[in-house]
């Protein structure tokens, strides 16, 4: 058995040379040892000519061809003065050919700037792109509305949160990411792999590598999930033509990333978010669900927590939970023909046997298995019907198609009217959701790729037995999925997830062997760093469809927000009213044109003059022809065979085609992830190559006082955390409320594209002191007696810590050392510097030099270091060997010794 990577993208630096007939497009690999070149016919005035030859340069090859081309296309032979090849721009990937009513443009990536790393794997967020018409001048055909389409293409701000990674894949899950590197080896024989381009998840023995005495490894890559890829149209033309490696697919979302620091073990908290690209759209303008099942305002949010000791995919320690929100599955929308802050909603299209939410909960079957759990926070008592009439009619839909599944298989409806809760005064709203949310995760599971911890074992946890999903030797699989929606899927919904995402949390910490209990508290630094990402999360879902920021938050439900949060409230929802009415529109053209929900031809109605996008979206009322699915087996087949597992993951043909499997040596560039981080042909520095744009780190909640338990997972007052509680506390409330997210607000410096191979990738290092001291908001001490004071608990504490007392008059021994101290720097300074000597005392008179150094010889100049016995070597070794992932079988002793300890500490 071999291992698996995941293949990393050959072309990260891309480089556009112009001449009058052509674009050449030279992309190579970071290092700079591998090159493709793209050529871009600009004689075509309508017509995308795009030539790859396939062929793989090295860097003396691309020059020489550079100079060739720039020789040939020389006005005249011989003349230097007028060049025949310029330079255009620099790049890092493209996003896209689009056409409107002329030619062709070509969309690139010129500024990106990393916002996660995943085991090694960079996810860059595009800072900034350009957008290059391709014809040539002398060949271009006018017209009159390119100027107007092309404004409304650009209204979509692809520097506002779209991601892309060259060696993960953004748009599944890391559950998958990770499977289709363990598929069983009998999946694939060396028989089974044609030449052509398909996918594999197994991993085979090469026999060539094996007779040669090396190792090798099978890089592995999987086909996007489309649905979350928000550029395949603007790819579409080009994917069959060009290589692999050129097509770069990006998601629109939300990324962010904290580390968790656990007495100093770091561990990095991922959470992402894919929004999807069908029947996408803006609040009032798409609601409900097409004909095809897709739904408005659907977002995958996935949690991922990692161990950053230990950067591998095979060897290191991975946890990831993944729930839903969307738009309840229905034909519905309300009229905003006359504007008013809660338009009437009205059910458009009689669907008795549940058509639409039968795709919809088809496709969720297939991607996720079961079960599929709802959890709908829509009102149920209203004096005017008007949520009510979706939670109605759900529930009939889901009645109906529950009755053809097994009942080991049904979709779970939980309804649960969040606002009527909340207005009383006898509930706890968030102490209701997390009995909701423990019993949605034991369920559905979670994921992670090592099997239960030995403590785990020994001391099993009560409810670590009545989890769900799929257990195995290697692991965990979750199996479904929670589906949380109300009418907006955006402040309730986002609480929710939260108290969800927290219960999840806490299991999969528990998983890795972090917390001893599978429970985490409020008010820990853990959970105050996880609401944090989520707000940011919940921040820029909202943006994204809503128009303004959230307008009800974690601690609005806490009841703990300040008193001034009420008007932030009342400005926040005028914000998203005003975007709904006079803003929405456009930004629902620009999507559409984006997306290619609607192409411009000539002879056809333009995009500002349809009265409705209602055809644009549901497709299927357009053909006479269409084959209506059962309306009683209403799943696509296979689906039950294979449940609770998602069909999407089982080990078949079917998935095995998604895949491109390549026979790679063990230090091939397209699978060695080390020097695709470390980059060690360059030179770098830690600070560039470990630069992070955190949105936060554990020190930003953490006490600043020694004195205080520095566990992340403890319960801190008011006053013992990192943040201000004094009277800024307002001020550092307003400042929260207002900042934009870290993934979607303007970094200090984007990282421009740039030629030159010493560039940097890394974005501005937000972990910093700087940040934290920035953070914090600094208390004024104004009366004299209250400094004094403070001195004095400082000085109690020091003494509490150290076991010392500090006087204000030293001792005259300590003043003698002192000065002695002084008299032998001075001394060595005018030996060094005027070879003087100060005192005709010998040495020994002012101190007595002893060697402190275990080095046998130490200076400034060399060292010699000491000599390692066996002993230390051994543990040295298994150490190394267990950060990859090959552990040393336990010796009696030990496990006699651990029982000791686990005996006397907890039974």
């Amino acid at each position: 058995m071999l291992p698996a990577a995941p293949i990393i993208s050959g072309i990260q630096k891309l480089i556009l040379y112009e001449t009058r007939a052509r674009y050449f497009l030279v992309g190579s690999n970071h290092a700079e040892t591998r090159y493709r070149v793209l050529k871009i016919d600009r004689t075509e005035p309508k017509d995308l000519v795009v030539i790859d030859d396939k062929h793989v340069y090295t860097q003396q090859e691309v020059r020489e061809l550079l100079g060739r081309l720039d020789l040939g296309n020389r006005t005249k032979m011989g003349q230097k003065g007028s060049s025949g090849l310029s330079r255009a721009v620099s790049a890092f990937g493209i996003v896209g050919f689009v056409q409107f009513l002329e030619g062709y443009y070509i969309v690139l990536i010129t500024k990106r700037r990393k916002m996660a790393d995943i085991g090694g794997h960079a996810i860059y967020k595009i800072e900034d792109t350009s957008m290059i018409y391709i014809p040539n001048d002398s060949v271009r055909v006018t017209h009159p509305d390119e100027a107007r389409y092309q404004r409304i293409f650009q209204n979509v701000d692809l520097s506002s949160n779209f991601y892309f990674s060259y060696s993960y894949d953004l748009s599944h899950s890391l559950q998958y990411n990770l499977t289709i590197l363990r598929m069983p080896a009998e999946m694939l024989k060396p028989e089974t792999v044609p030449h052509t381009r398909q996918e594999g998840f197994d991993i085979f023995e090469d026999e060539e590598l094996s007779n040669q005495g090396g190792s090798g490894v099978f890089g592995i890559c999987s086909e996007p999930y489309m649905k979350y890829v928000w550029n395949g149209d603007l790819l579409q033309n080009v994917k069959d033509v060009v290589h692999r490696d050129w097509l770069l697919y990006i998601i629109h979302g939300f990324c962010g990333q904290s580390k968790l620091l656990i007495y100093g073990r770091p561990v990095y908290v991922t959470l992402m978010a894919r929004r999807s690209s069908r029947f996408a759209g803006t609040r009032f303008l798409k609601r409900g669900a097409n004909c095809e099942g897709d739904v408005a305002n659907e977002v995958e949010t996935e949690q991922i927590v990692h161990d950053a000791s230990v950067m591998s995919f095979t060897a290191g320690s991975y946890s990831s939970y993944v729930q839903v929100r969307g738009s309840v599955p229905l034909y519905w929308s309300q009229d905003i023909s006359t504007m008013m802050p809660k338009p009437p909603i009205t059910l458009d299209q009689a669907d008795p046997f549940a058509y639409a939410a039968a795709f919809h909960f088809d496709k969720m079957l297939q991607r996720f298995g079961s079960p599929i759990i709802i959890l709908n926070l829509v009102k149920e008592r209203e004096k005017r019907k008007h949520e009510r009439i979706l939670s109605e009619e759900l529930v009939a839909a889901v009645t109906y198609l529950n009755q053809f599944l097994p009942p080991e298989h049904w979709i779970v409806y939980i309804p649960w009217d969040m606002a009527k809760y909340t207005k009383s005064k006898l509930c706890n709203v968030l102490d209701r959701l997390n009995v909701i949310a423990e019993s949605v995760v034991k369920k559905t599971g979670f994921f992670v790729n090592r099997s239960d911890p030995y403590c785990s074992v020994l001391r099993p946890d009560e409810k670590w037995n009545e989890l769900g999903g799929v257990v195995g030797q290697s692991g965990r699989l979750q199996t479904g999925v929670l589906r949380t929606n109300c009418v907006d899927c955006l402040d309730r919904t986002n609480t929710a997830q939260f108290m969800v995402g927290k219960c999840a949390l806490a299991y999969q910490l528990y998983s890795l062997g972090l917390i001893d209990k599978p429970n985490l508290q409020f008010d820990t630094d853990a959970v105050r760093l996880f609401e944090e990402l989520y707000e940011d999360h919940g921040d820029t879902l909202s943006l994204q469809y809503g128009g303004s920021q959230l307008v009800h938050r974690v601690k609005t439900y806490r009841k703990i927000a300040p008193w001034t949060q009420h008007s932030k409230d009342i400005m926040q929802t005028l914000s998203r009213y005003y975007s709904n009415a006079f803003s929405d529109a456009d930004r629902q053209d620009s999507i559409n044109l984006f997306l290619g929900v609607f192409q411009p031809a000539e002879g056809k109605t333009h995009l500002w003059e349809l009265p409705t996008d209602f055809y644009l979206h549901h497709k299927n009322t357009m053909r006479l022809d269409y084959a209506k699915r059962s309306y009683t087996f209403w799943w696509t087949p296979k689906v039950l065979e294979n449940l609770p597992l998602p069909l999407d993951e089982v080990h078949n043909s079917e998935n095995r085609k998604k895949m491109t499997i390549k026979k790679c040596s063990k230090c091939n560039e397209e699978t060695n992830i080390y020097n695709e981080f470390f980059r060690p042909y360059e030179l770098s520095s830690f600070d560039d190559t470990f630069c992070l744009a955190m949105t936060n780190s554990a020190r930003d909640f953490m006490p600043k006082s020694v004195a205080i338990d520095p566990s992340p997972f403890t319960v801190r007052k008011p006053d013992e955390t990192g943040k201000s509680v004094s009277g800024n506390k307002s001020n550092k409330e307003e400042t929260l409320l207002q900042r934009k997210t870290a993934a979607s607000a303007p970094p200090p410096h984007g990282e421009e594209a740039v030629s030159s191979s010493s560039e940097d990738d890394s974005g501005t290092d937000k972990e910093d002191e700087g940040a934290v001291s920035q953070r914090s908001t600094p208390v004024k001490n104004t009366d004299t007696g209250d400094h004094t004071k403070a001195s004095e608990n400082y000085m109690q504490s020091t003494k509490d810590s150290y076991g010392i007392n500090l006087s204000d008059v030293p001792s005259e021994n300590d003043l003698q050392i002192y000065t002695r101290f002084v008299h032998l720097g001075i001394c060595q300074h005018k030996q060094d510097k005027r070879n003087l000597h100060i005192s005709s005392k010998p040495l020994e008179s002012f101190a007595k030099l002893s060697c402190i150094s275990s080095f046998s010889h130490d200076n400034i100049y060399e060292v010699q270091p000491p000599k390692v016995d066996r002993k230390s070597v051994e543990i040295f070794t298994a150490h190394i060997q267990a950060g990859r992932g090959i552990m040393q079988p336990l010796g009696k002793e030990d496990m006699l010794t651990y029982r000791e300890y686990i005996r006397n500490r907890y039974m």
